[in-house]
């Protein structure tokens, strides 16, 4: 077996993150709690966002989402197949029909275009879940437009952010419903969790009941001195709280933010400058807003054949995503009809390969990468 020399991702820790967790530890209190609350102050004044409702993983946000619009069961959901499955299992299990939206080929995002295709195609839609895919920010209120949606009726899947701007400012500073993961491989790496920013305060409100189950107290409130057990539940909701031991790795993790994202952007730029001519090779569209660098996506004419090779070299890759279309379950959820309406999205996904791209990797291993697979394409040596 190959041992890797570069991993295709290795996560980073403040430095003050493990103490954070003891504290918690030992305070007696781990589950959702004051920790809770005070990183959701603390995330939504670095994204300039009125309110923040931390959940369990960014599926679980994207779902509750939905949920909280009320839609009748059956109603269509645009949405991109290239995208992380969840994203599309959360339209279903909150039964309501994704209707399948293809993406421009240099961007790897929905556009107002291909919006309008498919709702020429599959009618009017009742809502939209957008992705700011790989880190390449989308903007959801030109993409509402074209579908003749409602800023209210938009989720946007932020799952490769924070740290991705639009007309200078954080994506989900301005969002009715912006889904941010908190997973061990993403910008902000906790290990799990997830978040909703949001302008509305109504909104704000019923999500912070929905996640526990649509109760009205959570057990912090409950247990507080004065505190009553009686609580009630208004509508049903579903087990996707956040945790104080979270928060505090959270917390850390957000003042180290601004080191790792200036890391990622550094790593990028090194790539767009030593894999520039590659024969074979097409390096991700850089967009006039702020890219979040989550991904480092390169098209490959024969990605097989290259993938290969940089597994012998011992370099980690990865591919995002296999479009959700393209697997069994949602393929028989979705249809054959369906299936073929995303061309676009078929024909890219075969080419994408995602590098490693992390605040922990070094010069030394990036060139390592740049090297083997400069090699594997018979490029010049670098």
């Amino acid at each position: 077996m190959t041992v890797l020399t570069v991993p295709y991702f290795v996560p980073s820790f403040a430095g003050d993150a493990s103490a954070a967790v003891l504290e918690v530890m030992e305070s007696g209190w781990v589950t959702t709690g004051p920790r809770a609350a005070a990183f959701e102050e603390e995330f939504a004044a670095y994204l300039g966002a009125a309110h923040v409702v931390a959940v369990s993983t960014c599926s679980a946000a994207i779902e509750l989402g939905l949920r909280a619009l009320s839609l009748p069961p059956g109603s269509a959901v645009l949405t991109p197949s290239l995208t992380f499955c969840s994203a599309v299992g959360a339209i279903l299990n909150a039964r309501l029909r994704p209707v399948l939206v293809d993406i421009d080929e240099h961007t790897l995002v929905p556009t107002p275009d291909t919006i309008a295709a498919a709702v020429r195609r599959a009618g009017k839609p009742a809502a939209m879940v957008v992705t700011h895919m790989a880190g390449y920010p989308v903007d959801a209120k030109e993409l509402a437009a074209a579908a003749g949606l409602p800023r209210e009726r938009v989720i946007e899947d932020v799952a490769h952010g924070p740290g991705g701007l639009l007309r200078g400012a954080p994506i989900g500073s301005d969002s009715y419903a912006a889904c941010f993961s908190f997973y061990a491989t993403k910008n902000l790496p906790i290990g799990e969790g997830g978040a909703i920013a949001t302008y509305d305060a109504e909104l704000a409100a019923r999500l912070r009941a929905m996640r526990l189950h649509g109760m009205t107290k959570d057990a912090w409130k409950r247990y507080l001195p004065g505190g009553s057990w009686r609580y009630d539940v208004a509508e049903l909701g579903m087990k996707a709280n956040f945790t104080d031991l979270q928060a505090a790795i959270g917390s850390a993790q957000l003042r180290a933010l601004p080191g790792m994202q200036a890391r990622r952007h550094e790593l990028a730029a090194r790539y767009d400058a030593a894999l520039a001519g590659l024969p074979g090779l097409r390096l991700p569209q850089r967009p006039a807003n702020g890219h979040s660098w989550h991904l480092y996506q390169v098209r490959l004419r024969d990605r097989t054949t290259v993938d290969v090779a940089l597994g012998e070299a011992g370099i980690g890759t990865s591919v995002h995503f296999i479009p959700v279309h393209q697997l069994t379950a949602y393929a028989n959820a979705l249809g054959p009809q369906e299936c073929a309406a995303v061309p676009a999205t078929d024909r890219v996904a075969e080419e994408l390969l995602s590098l490693p791209l992390y605040p922990a990797l070094t010069d030394k291993q990036q060139d390592l990468v740049i090297s083997a697979l400069a090699e594997a394409l018979d490029g010049r040596p670098c």
